[in-house]
């Protein structure tokens, strides 16, 4: 679904909204999934899948420090396609479309255009600038969604980093497995096969989205020896309290997905009724911390806007002297006065 009027027809929005959703779409792309659609409870106004997906009238709302390009992508990008941030890995965007356009996005104002797909001869650009700098070690292949792409094209970006002796690890980041996952085709995993080490990023942000289509969608991956870790933004009105992250920590584990990171809401134009402040993120983490596994903890993040790299803002426990443990006790640390440095 692209337009006004095929949300209205699916009950999704009121048909006095179409004006209002018109608007939003000739700035910022639309598309939900049929799978996607499946997941929204119509009756719910502020269904926490809706949210993510659904055109809203406050997009259109710039609030002061919000950035065309909030991360920087711009000023690390050194050819078209790479952007390359820190000494050892880069990021690879082979297209800038995805199957759903999710209102937060960050690149909101790049995905989705007619300039989406890197052509071979820019392809080739960037995967020499990769192959001219050994300390690359680690490639990043995102975009939009890089598996979109068909396989046979998945397949040549695959190998021509096979052939960069450097590049040790390749990882995709990707929302398909939650919003189209019959796209995980046999023929798809096939196509990420490597002597290399390949990890999939998967992009979950509510316990909903892993339904049974999504896992066994995950299920496939993992079976292929796949790695997976789930990225996921902290958004109001979606998963900003300790039982609805809780309840998708889990649900990403038992799926097999080891949660990696917890971002806050990057600045980008329009999306101030998503961001929460970082005293949310970190009550809500402080809070599950003891109450579910370590495996379920991500690691809680900000995107330092312009381009400076992320930065940990989870909750402290030691203050120096005291340290707090998972029920709210503190207990000296050092204890007895003694020096920790010391055996």
């Amino acid at each position: 679904m692209r337009t006004g009027a095929q949300l209205a027809e699916a009950e999704l929005i009121a048909p006095d909204r179409l004006g209002e959703i018109g608007r939003v779409a000739e700035r910022y792309a639309v598309a939900l999934t049929p799978h996607v659609v499946s997941l929204i409870d119509p009756r719910d106004a502020g269904d926490p899948i809706g949210r993510q997906f659904l055109p809203d009238g406050r997009e259109l709302v710039s609030e002061p420090g919000e950035l065309d390009d909030p991360i920087g992508d711009k000023a690390h990008s050194p050819v078209k396609g790479i952007v390359h941030r820190y000494p050892d890995r880069v990021l690879l965007t082979p297209l800038l479309h995805c199957p759903v356009y999710c209102r937060y996005c960050f690149r909101r104002e790049r995905v989705g255009g007619e300039d989406g797909v890197l052509s071979d001869g820019a392809l080739a650009e960037a995967l020499a600038y990769i192959a001219g700098r050994p300390n690359i070690w680690e490639v990043v292949i995102t975009g939009g969604d890089p598996l979109m792409l068909p396989p046979a094209r998945l397949r040549h970006i695959v190998d021509g980093l096979e052939a960069i002796g450097h590049v040790r690890v390749i990882r995709f980041h990707t929302r398909i497995p939650i919003a189209e996952p019959e796209r995980v085709s046999a023929s798809l995993i096939d196509s990420l096969a490597s002597t290399k080490t390949v990890w999939i990023a998967i992009h979950c942000n509510h316990a909903r989205e892993l339904g049974e289509a999504a896992a066994a969608a995950c299920r496939r991956l993992s079976a292929a020896g796949i790695p997976l870790v789930g990225q996921t933004v902290l958004l109001k009105g979606v998963n900003d309290d300790p039982a609805a992250m809780e309840a998708l920590l889990r649900a990403m584990v038992v799926n097999r997905i080891k949660p990696y990171y917890l971002h806050h809401a990057d600045m980008a134009p329009g999306t101030g009724h998503f961001r929460t402040d970082i005293a949310t993120g970190q009550a809500i983490l402080r809070q599950l911390r003891g109450r579910v596994s370590g495996l379920c903890q991500p690691a809680y993040v900000l995107d330092i806007p312009g381009g400076f790299g992320k930065s940990p803002v989870g909750p402290a426990y030691w203050d120096g002297g005291t340290i707090e443990d998972w029920q709210g006790r503190r207990h000296d640390y050092p204890p007895n006065g003694s020096d920790p440095t010391c055996n």
